[in-house]
This record gives structure tokens, C-alpha cells and sequence, in this order.
């Protein structure tokens, strides 16, 4: 006697998906380590964040998470996402014609930053030079450091209190708080403590000695900060916007229109509407529109733009040609073999594009660092202000002691020089 079981079959596994976010108000590697870490806690999700580039590359499961899904969890931790879109526009064009989105920021950056440079400057010449402190020069300290903490530093308090808004803390949180707790402190010895008296005067000391009549003041220290953050700033975004326009100028080596054979006739048209198998026509000096093999004609084609050979390779019926590449001699006809995403120049593009958006293994240790990093600063800041006061130095010493910590300790490089690196060498070699 047998007895029939029937098995339940098994629900077909479902196939991984990719997407990759273009995510924005990342301002340190410690705000591209939390999104890391709540787009991870995603059933389903393996998401890596790279700051250099300002992209979350995700793989995650569509039977338990969806794109929009994604974006959410983003934006509630602080941060905008989207799905990478065509740039459109014609207000920012760089040399391929091509819209450049980072050109804004780095305007913005370099007016900020020449306008706090300009600021700062004098106001550090008066707090480091005795023979510059005229009377009352602390009250022009003031007026001309109080743009630069206030204004010049503004996309530092604002990240710190969008941070805060949500409960975490990021390199904006140390250079808000310290640059601000300079200032906090010299408009109190200033109006309070005695240093607004005409005749006041600084010297500039390795070593702090007390005894002092009246409190220093900190003006230097909150406008020079704040103008040699944004001067690392301007850096970076032009290694990042030039790295971009790299890629892009990559992109838009390849032909624009291709002639192709219909019937005997040439008919141009774009290239995106060259399917595989049409047959078009490369005269002396075009480009090949795409990737194909030579059915017709012999001719020189210079290919230097992929394999980096100075002279032109000679082709003829049945040679293999790769689009972009100039045709230098006679005329040709080539049929099409690949077109679109799976041509050499696209792959090339998409392998450059994967490199900057990976992660090296140095990097992903500088994400870790950098995500406990600025809590423990924040501790050891009060630790070394609790320190002092007990050790009956004087709140001014303890004061400068605890903002020292905090404005020194600022790792922006921990977290930024692996992934700009990586940035400007893939972009040089694209």
C-alpha cells in the first residue's frame, strides 16, 4: 500500500535589486556612517553610503522593501534622498555641455569663503601682534568676527541643529559648538569680565600663565576656525566637481548622429535610436557611433581615446570597431553589434562609476571612527573643563582648555581623504 505525499512547493526566491540614491545634506563621513547604519537595519537591505560622492549604493529585497521605502528611512534620519535623474536645466553647463551640479555649491563656498578670509585676517593680526592693539581694538575684533561665526559658519550650526533635531551628533556638531562657545566666552569677558576696558591688551603665549587682571577673549580663534573649515570645504567640492565633469566629459566623447542605411539611402539620425544589426556610415574625420563590425570599406581609426595607441589601427571588412573612436581614413559601413549601456564606452563609464561609489577597507574603518568619534570629543571636552576648575586654574584657563579640545579634535580628514582620493584618481583616469 502507498501513500501519496504531496510536497508544498517552495516559494521561488526572489532576485535581489539595486538602486542607487542620490542622497543630500551629508556635511562629514559620520553623517554618511548613520545612514549607513538605518538603511542596513532594513530587512532585506545591504546599503553602502560613500560622502565623496554623495550616493547610497543599495541592494535589497523587493518582496520586502520598495525604492520609496528607501528614501524614507533617509529622510527621516535627517537627510534628502532621490533616484538618480538626467540633469536638466542649461544654468550651470560645463565644457561637454553637460549641466554641472556641483559648480553652485563651489560659488557659494568661494564667496563665503573670501569674505570670512577678509574678515578674519585682521582680527587675528590684532590678537597675535601687541603693537596693532590701538585702544578699544577688541571692540573691532568683535564687530569683524562676529560675520564669521555668525554667517560664515551658518551651514555649521545648521547641520549641527538638524542633528540635534535628531538626536545625533556629527563633525558640525564640534565645529558649531566650539566656534560658538568661543564666542559665547569673549562676549562675556568683553561686556562682564573686564576685557572691554579701554588699554586691554593679548599677548600671543605657547603656554597659558594665569594671574591675568582680566579674562581673555577668543574672537581669533571662532573666526580663524571657522575660515580654515571653509577653505577645506572649497577644497573638497572642487575635487568633487571636477571629478564629476571628468566622467561626464567621459560620457560625451561618443557620437551625437549616425547615417545610417535604410534601403540603400543614408538617413541621420540620433544615436539613441540605433538598434542592433542597422547598418550606418562613418566618413573620414566622424565618429564611430557605437560598437559594430566593418562590412564595407578599409580605413586608419584612431582609438587612442581607449587603448592609448598614437597611431591609427588599419580595419577592414570583418575588424571589429568600438564606438567613439575617430574614423581617420576612408569611408566605412559598419553594422552594429552593440548599442546603448552595453557598448565599451558605457561599461568603461560604469566601471569608473562603481569605483567611486565603493569603498575602500580603509575607508569603511574611517566610517566606524568617525561614527563614535565625536560623542567621545564632546565627553572628554567637559572632562577637561571639569579637570581644570577642580585644579583651581580659573574658569578662563578651563574654558580654552575644553574649546581646544573640541575645535582640535575635529577629524573632517579622517573621514574625507580615503574617499577623495579615490574620487580625483578615478576621475583623472577617466
Amino acid at each position: 500500500m502507498s501513500t501519496d505525499i504531496e510536497v508544498p512547493a517552495s516559494a521561488p526566491a526572489t532576485t535581489p535589486a539595486q538602486v542607487e540614491l542620490a542622497v543630500g545634506g551629508m556635511t562629514c563621513a559620520s553623517c554618511a556612517a548613520r545612514i549607513e547604519r538605518k538603511l542596513n537595519r532594513l530587512d532585506g537591505v545591504s546599503a553602502t553610503v560613500n560622502y565623496a560622492t554623495e550616493t547610497a549604493t543599495v541592494a535589497y529585497d523587493p518582496a520586502a522593501v520598495s525604492p520609496e521605502n528607501l528614501i524614507a528611512t533617509v529622510e527621516a534620519t535627517g537627510y534628502t534622498a532621490r533616484l538618480p535623474q538626467p540633469p536638466a536645466g542649461t544654468d550651470s553647463v560645463d565644457a561637454t555641455g553637460e549641466p554641472d551640479p556641483g559648480r553652485d555649491e563651489t560659488d557659494s563656498l568661494r564667496q563665503r569663503l573670501v569674505v570670512c578670509a577678509a574678515l578674519t585676517l585682521p582680527v587675528v593680526a590684532l590678537a597675535m601682534v601687541p603693537l596693532l592693539q590701538f585702544r578699544f581694538w577688541q571692540w573691532l575684533s568683535l564687530t569683524l568676527a562676529a560675520p564669521v561665526v555668525v554667517w560664515g559658519a551658518w551651514p555649521f550650526h545648521r547641520a549641527a541643529a538638524l542633528n540635534a533635531r535628531h538626536r545625533a551628533a556629527t563633525m558640525d556638531t564640534l565645529i558649531s559648538v566650539g566656534v560658538l562657545a568661543a564666542l559665547g566666552w569673549s562676549l562675556w569677558a568683553l561686556f562682564w569680565g573686564g576685557a572691554g576696558e579701554p588699554g586691554m591688551g593679548m599677548t600671543f603665549q605657547l603656554v597659558p600663565s594665569g594671574g591675568d587682571a582680566h579674562p581673555d577673549i577668543y574672537l581669533e580663534v571662532a573666526s580663524g576656525v571657522t575660515t580654515l573649515i571653509l577653505l577645506g570645504r572649497f577644497f573638497e567640492a572642487r575635487a568633487k566637481r571636477s571629478s564629476g565633469a571628468a566622467l561626464r566629459a567621459l560620457l560625451a566623447l561618443g557620437a551625437k548622429d549616425v547615417a545610417v542605411l535604410r534601403d540603400g539611402t543614408e538617413v541621420r539620425l540620433p544615436v539613441d535610436q540605433l538598434t542592433v544589426g542597422d547598418r550606418f556610415v562613418v566618413r573620414p574625420g566622424e565618429k564611430i557611433a557605437t560598437d559594430g563590425m566593418v562590412e564595407d570599406g578599409t580605413s586608419a581609426v584612431d582609438a587612442s581615446m581607449l587603448t592609448g595607441e598614437s597611431v591609427p589601427v588599419e580595419v577592414g571588412p570583418g575588424d571589429d570597431v568600438a564606438g567613439a573612436t575617430v574614423n581617420a581614413g576612408g569611408r566605412l559601413v559598419v553594422r552594429a553589434t552593440r548599442v546603448g549601456a552595453d557598448t565599451a564606452l558605457a561599461q568603461i563609464a560604469r566601471l569608473v562609476t562603481a569605483a567611486q561609489s565603493g569603498k575602500a577597507p580603509v575607508q569603511r574603518l574611517a566610517d566606524r571612527v568617525s561614527a563614535v568619534f565625536v560623542p567621545v570629543v564632546i565627553v572628554l571636552s567637559l572632562a577637561t573643563l571639569t579637570f581644570w576648575l577642580v585644579s583651581a586654574a580659573g574658569a578662563g584657563k578651563a574654558f580654552a582648555a575644553a574649546v581646544a579640545v573640541l575645535i582640535i579634535a575635529c577629524p573632517c580628514a579622517l573621514g574625507l581623504a580615503t574617499p577623495t582620493a579615490l574620487l580625483v584618481g578615478t576621475g583623472r583616469g577617466a
